[in-house]
């Protein structure tokens, strides 16, 4: 009997393992290289760009974004027609396949900031949380960078 308990358990304890496994995640994720640029006052949204790195072994899924800096946030895709005009929509949830990197970028994904809460401004930084669908949250400071800023390195 104490034999089969413990199989009983050892397998329990195999199973549980198993699913905490496929669905943690959020853990695993790095941010790197997030930046914003300076806002022109707070009527226009800002924006916020990052690389989201997965470092673990199952997917992520970035299901929201939220910061204190704007009431609404977003991320959106800019795409471009065949005539040149660029548009944006958001896109919902990204998912992130294990060791890869989503990249937020001017041009590409962006991190949309709607309905600013006081002026973006150059040397300041505000912080941003990004929610994962395993309920995880990675928290990460943005710095604010100049108007014309193509990078963190520039």
């Amino acid at each position: 009997m104490r034999k089969v308990l413990r199989q009983t358990l050892v397998a329990l304890v195999i199973i549980i393992g198993f699913c905490e496994a496929s669905v943690a995640g959020s853990d695993k994720v790095l941010i790197e290289d997030a930046w914003s640029r300076t806002s022109i006052g707070t009527s226009r949204p800002g924006v916020a760009y990052m690389k989201i790195r997965n470092t673990g072994d199952v997917v992520v899924t970035l299901i929201g974004i939220s910061t204190d800096i704007a009431l609404k946030t977003q991320i959106h895709r800019t795409s471009t027609n065949n005539q040149g005009v660029s548009s944006m929509a958001p896109v919902g949830e990204i998912e992130i396949a294990p060791g890869e990197t989503v990249t937020l970028e001017p041009g590409g994904l962006h991190a949309m900031l709607m309905g600013l809460q006081r002026k973006m401004k150059e040397g300041e930084s505000f912080f941003m949380t990004l929610v994962f669908s395993d309920g995880g949250e990675v928290a990460v400071e943005i710095p604010i960078l100049g108007i014309a800023a193509r990078g963190p390195e520039n």
